[in-house]
């Protein structure tokens, strides 16, 4: 009786073992083809001068029209981080640190992140939306037909211009964020530029603001990764091109806020652990 209810059991759990092993091997499969395109991606690196027209339109595009969205976000998120900092420090430290927490939040956390979640929405979108025309229209297939690698035509631009743009973005959101805390610090919350001023200089170090810089052009990278993939990957005419763009989204969210974690644990150990 005991190997009959054995075997009952493996039969009514082998349906859920299949499905388990399919999602797996989908999985390595996915990322065995992702390594590979960006392995070949890397390999055209060497010609990215020659394609310098390719790299700078990408970066204009990722750049410059991204920057209307990041200020709002931007403005907006030092604006409700100083609020916040203000609400949970209240009683217990004094005011005058509302811009050293402001500061290093902005400039280690919510900068990097929510910019590259942000910009990820437009920039994953519009990558995978544009290559997945181009493969159901069949002029990827023609660009190989003519002995141009779609890795150095359409991957490589994209990887190296999101690598070194979201930075630069960064960079700008670090700015307006601490900026729009400053406008809630003062005007509503009564901090004087001074007191505000000297809270970001007693918590200022080089290394929070260039560790999240090293955060957004990882962020970057994953984001070209994963709207290249799925681009590359689309399949069935404009149905086929809304799901390749949906799943270049989320899978671009996801990245890098797993990303997120592996950096932080990293570039912030914690002493005594």
């Amino acid at each position: 009786m005991r190997a009959e209810e054995t075997a009952t059991v493996i039969v009514t759990r082998l349906p859920r073992l299949v499905r388990v092993a399919e999602f797996l091997i989908n999985v390595v499969e996915e990322v065995g083809r992702m390594a590979i395109m960006v392995g070949q991606a890397l390999r055209a690196i060497p010609s990215a001068f020659r394609s310098r027209k390719l790299v700078l339109e990408q970066m204009a595009q990722m750049g410059v029209d991204s920057m209307p969205l990041v200020i709002i976000i931007s403005v907006f998120t030092g604006a409700v981080a100083a609020w916040q900092a203000a609400y949970q420090i209240q009683g217990l430290i004094p005011v005058k640190y509302l811009g050293s927490v402001i500061g290093r939040n902005v400039m280690i956390e919510l900068g990097p992140v929510l910019t590259a979640l942000v910009v990820a929405g437009r920039i994953g979108a519009a990558m995978a939306a544009e290559l997945g025309t181009m493969k159901v229209t069949e002029q990827v297939d023609a660009l190989e037909a003519m002995g141009i690698p779609p890795a150095r035509y359409l991957v490589m631009p994209r990887l190296i211009s999101a690598t070194l743009m979201l930075p630069v973005l960064v960079v700008f959101a670090d700015f307006l964020a601490i900026l729009g805390g400053y406008l809630v610090a003062n005007i509503l919350l009564g901090i004087s530029t001074y007191t505000y001023v000297i809270g970001l200089r007693h918590s200022f170090e080089a290394r929070d603001l260039f560790a999240g810089l090293i955060k957004a052009g990882v962020f970057g990278m994953f984001m070209a990764i994963m709207g290249c993939h799925y681009g590359l990957r689309t399949e069935g005419g404009a149905e086929g091109v809304g799901k390749s763009t949906m799943q270049a989204v989320v899978a671009s969210c996801v990245s890098v806020l797993i990303a997120d974690y592996f950096l932080t644990t990293f570039l912030f150990p914690i002493s005594g652990q």
